[in-house]
């Protein structure tokens, strides 16, 4: 199949799939005598893990280590579960960045008066006029 139909077929853009190749995540693809790329089921498949991986917000370095894995079927599964918990961590700095900003952003509106005065201590605040 082309890189479209490739594409529909594992739920990834063609730009993506283009970028994979570039940064070596997945191997290029074959070409056509005419030049174009021609993917396989295999290829579609290894397209799909990544795609549910970016889906899990995995970086693209972590799916790199998560590919080898996947096709190393030597692994430990303890290896695969350190990259998956790493991760988790990530995720849970992230929300706790997240609720904080939540936080002081509903402070700061709730300090807001939200009438036709200029006065407001948003904008007061992103300007660093405390």
């Amino acid at each position: 199949m082309n890189i479209g139909e490739a594409a529909k077929a594992s739920g990834v853009s063609a730009k993506m799939i283009r970028y994979y190749e570039e940064t070596g995540l997945i191997a290029k693809a074959d070409r056509s005598l005419s030049g174009y790329r021609i993917y396989g089921d295999s290829e579609v498949h290894t397209l799909q893990f990544i795609r549910r991986a970016r889906d899990l917000g995995f970086s693209v370095k972590a799916i790199g280590q998560l590919l080898e894995l996947w096709q190393d079927r030597e692994r430990a599964s303890a290896d695969v579960k350190a990259v998956a918990l790493s991760h988790v961590a990530e995720l849970k700095g992230k929300i706790a960045e997240l609720e904080a900003m939540s936080k002081t952003l509903l402070h700061l509106a709730k300090n807001c008066q939200g009438d036709k005065r200029p006065d407001c201590p948003i904008l007061d605040d992103l300007a660093g006029d405390h």
